[in-house]
């Protein structure tokens, strides 16, 4: 704090140089009329044109030197295998979706959801916002010029006048000038559009964010509707194949070959797939539903999947050898990074503030006791006031102010840490899934394949004579169990390319 003080102190003995440099330019701030038609309005303009050179010459800044804090994580993911070909795998975020979804129709549903997403749209909106805010901070380092105009009428009553009798006095003026403009010697108003600059930046980063997840979440709710239709296909498949084996049992209960224990049985297996074929019914309406409100709109019968089979081979592969650096260059890490960046500004602006301020306010035109005379030879006029405001005692505010800042910027390290460790984490979530993926869906295709097996003996041995009918639903239970469990670990595998695709930040171009 000792080096904020020695600052101020020298910003204090500076001020008093150009308040006494000031005072000797607006000794003769109010000159009479006639003098700016001889010229008498030079000695202002040179001063204004010297003082605004010096402002854009002598300006200091007064906002930290920017370190971009160390990422508080390892250089690199766990579990992630080299990549064969590293040199020729393009990171994920250089991937444009429409070269990562190969599939005409997500690539369309996904088009639709970036035109009519309602929060992509509220995204959008922001940085519009945000780049107006950033248009009016920016605004306050030139001096706002204007046209004035008017009259100033005033009537004197007699017993207030030399000659007794009331008199009425009016004056005409036209001005064209500036008022109150800060010469920004300390970088305070420059802290201030720096920081509306990082913020709108910042927004502009949201909407990429905003985008990589829409962009995710579309192409999940398009999966899960293929495995859902493919698990209700399955399903009304599984129940028209129980009801064919119900006729038949009842045929041999009529022929007295079984007993009612195995019609009864295979009506409750029957009524079990029944129940699941109504069950993913309302499943698949629910997930038209959730892509319905993603997209935005109505998505057309055409552009919805037949089933996961060639959802699955529509998501590309992504290499796994990738060093967690590459996580600074996500949208929603580069935006903590914008407001770090922003509050570190703050910081420059609540140093300033110590400081001197020095503005400028500057009228030249003409002026008349009538209107037609407003635009007479010698009916001209200037003014020129320069102000100096220099703080001695604010109670700490200023202090405070600053305090603030500072604690503001350490909060911010804090969350720009935060959010590299939770993308560090995703991306660790999506590498371990992967790790295990494969290995799992062979495993369910080598168990579906052993249930088909078992199901045919099951029936053969139940033909023969050898096994009763229980063993033969238990075979058929198992079948059906195996194959919704193929078509679950098949929607991960999916998912899980697309999940690592956006925790690497792909989707927003």
């Amino acid at each position: 704090m000792s080096e904020y003080r020695a600052n101020i102190a020298a910003g204090r003995a500076g001020a008093l140089v150009t308040e006494a440099a000031l005072a000797g330019a607006g000794r003769s701030a109010q000159q009479p009329a006639g003098r700016l038609a001889a010229g008498g309005a030079r000695l202002p303009l040179r001063g204004l044109l010297v003082a605004l050179a010096t402002t854009l010459l002598g300006a200091c800044s007064m906002i930290p030197v920017f370190e971009r804090p160390a990422a508080p994580v390892p250089a690199s993911f766990p579990q992630a295998q080299p990549s064969a070909a590293p040199a020729v795998a393009p990171p994920a975020d250089t991937i444009a979706w429409r070269d990562y979804f190969a599939d005409e129709r997500l690539r369309n549903v996904i088009a639709l959801a970036l035109d009519n997403n309602r929060d992509l749209r509220v995204a959008a909106l922001n940085i519009e916002r945000a780049r107006a805010q950033y248009g009016i901070q920016r605004a306050d380092l030139f001096p706002s010029i204007a046209v004035n105009g008017g009259q100033n009428a005033q009537r004197v009553p007699g017993d207030l006048s030399m000659s007794g009798d009331s008199t009425v006095s009016r004056q005409y003026s036209a001005n064209l000038g500036f008022a109150s403009y800060e010469l920004d010697f300390f970088g305070r108003v420059r802290s201030l559009e720096e920081q509306a600059l990082q913020t709108y930046l910042g927004t502009e980063e949201a909407r990429r964010s905003a985008q990589i997840s829409l962009v995710a979440e579309v192409a999940n709710a398009w999966l899960r509707l293929a495995a859902d239709r493919e698990r209700l296909a399955l399903a009304r498949g599984t129940q028209q194949t129980r009801q064919e084996s119900l006729d038949l049992v009842r045929r041999s209960f009529e022929l007295g070959a079984v007993s009612a224990l195995d019609v009864h049985q295979a009506e409750t297996l029957l009524q079990s797939a029944r129940a699941d074929a109504a069950r993913f019914e309302t499943v698949v309406a629910q997930d038209q539903n959730a892509l319905a409100q993603l997209v935005g709109a109505g998505v057309p019968a055409t552009l919805l999947p037949d089933g996961l089979e060639q959802a699955v081979a529509t998501v590309a592969e992504l290499p796994a050898g990738v060093p967690s650096e590459v996580l600074t260059r996500r949208p929603d890490i580069v935006q903590a990074e914008r407001a770090l960046l922003a509050a570190n500004a703050s910081i420059g602006a609540a140093r300033a503030a110590f400081f001197p301020r020095i503005t400028l306010t500057a009228t030249a035109g003409t002026a008349s006791s009538s209107l037609d005379g407003l635009f007479d030879g010698g009916s001209g006029a200037w003014s020129f006031v320069p102000q100096l405001r220099l703080p001695i005692f604010e109670a700490g505010r200023l202090q405070a102010s600053l305090d603030l800042a500072e604690i503001q910027r350490d909060i911010n390290v804090a969350q720009y840490e935060k959010a590299i460790q939770s993308a560090f984490r995703e991306v660790a979530d999506a590498l371990a899934e992967r790790a295990t993926v494969t290995e799992r869906i062979d495993a369910r295709r080598k168990q579906l394949a052993a249930t088909q097996n078992t199901l045919k003996l099951s029936d053969a041995r139940y033909r023969g004579g050898v096994d009763s009918y229980l063993s033969l639903l238990d075979a058929q239970r198992s079948l059906y169990a195996a194959e919704l469990e193929l078509i679950g670990v098949r929607l991960i595998e999916a998912t899980n390319r697309v999940e690592l695709y956006k925790a690497l930040g792909g989707g927003w171009q």
